[in-house]
């Protein structure tokens, strides 16, 4: 991996694949860094001969922290009720913008752009503001943040946000894996030494909570994006999980009905998370969503 320059600030990028391959820009989601993306999932979009881009977002990984900028969430909870803008470290605007400067720093002109969870809310934000750079838009689990949709279950919403106990390594492990059944799939095999080999490589690179928070509070006051998405001229393939219970499928849904002809496809006991299982349904749909653009671009 190299750290590059964009949007201000030092982002870590590695890319795989030749270079002249048709780019496909992978963003994550919340808290999670560049090598959350499994191994496999990547290296089928390789073996295709795709140019496959992934990063450490803002404030995760090796990429630029916001150390000390602690959100007050009580604050930002009481602006959005009365209507303001609230006071947050930075937006999720702005980490869509440190995707398209990425890209510029990389000198591609334009690529697929997929995200998921976060990722995908970032992901449909740089297919709103950086039209020019983005070929396609692919979401994987995630939501427009419209009024109406349905919560979290309170076991994955506590997953989610609850701390580890302690800052150990071992800890650690066993607080994300205890807590990844409240929000993965189950019409996929939970392979926990699979999970846990995941989040020490993580914990090993760079363990950093506090970013987490910052991100959280991107999350919590980003405007709804379902009215804007109406007006995207943009292929879109919206992917989601019928046992998702971090965000339930009417989220999904929801981009897919605000998109005009965006594809949207519903698996079949895919939760929040990417087990091995339901990676070759994924390249499945994507490596063809791709292809039939690339196809259209060069009509």
């Amino acid at each position: 991996m190299t750290a590059v320059r964009a949007n201000g600030i030092a982002i870590e990028v590695e890319t795989f694949g030749p270079k002249d391959g048709v780019p496909l820009l992978l963003i994550h989601g919340f808290g999670q860094q560049s090598i959350a993306w499994p191994d496999e999932f990547i290296e089928g979009f390789v073996r295709a001969g795709m140019r496959v881009i992934v990063y450490d977002n803002r404030d995760t990984g090796l990429s630029r922290k916001f150390d000390g900028q602690i959100p007050d969430f009580s604050a930002i909870s009481a602006a959005m009720r009365a209507g303001r803008k609230p006071d947050v470290p930075y937006t999720l605007d702005d980490m869509a913008a440190d995707a398209a400067g990425l890209l510029d720093a990389l000198g591609i002109e334009s690529a697929h752009v997929a995200g998921a969870s976060m990722g995908g809310m970032i992901a449909q934000l740089v297919a709103l503001n950086h039209t020019a750079k983005t070929r396609s838009l692919t979401t994987m689990f995630s939501t427009t943040g419209d009024a109406g949709l349905p919560p979290s279950s309170r076991e994955a919403h506590l997953a989610l946000v609850t701390p580890p106990p302690g800052q150990d390594r071992a800890g650690v492990i066993a607080h994300v894996l205890k807590n990844h059944a409240a929000y993965g799939s189950t019409g996929f095999p939970l392979d926990d030494a699979r999970s846990a080999e995941f989040v020490g490589r993580a914990y090993d690179r760079m363990y950093y909570p506090e970013g987490a928070m910052r991100h959280w509070s991107a999350i919590l006051s980003a405007p709804p994006r379902g009215k804007r998405l109406r007006s995207l001229k943009l292929p879109a393939l919206v992917l989601h999980g019928s046992a998702d219970a971090l965000l339930p499928p009417a989220h999904g849904r929801s981009i897919a009905e605000a998109i005009p002809g965006a594809e949207y496809h519903e698996i079949a006991g895919w939760g929040h998370d990417l087990p091995a299982g339901v990676i070759p349904l994924l390249h499945g749909l994507m490596l063809p969503f791709i292809g039939k653009v690339e196809k259209e671009r060069g009509a």
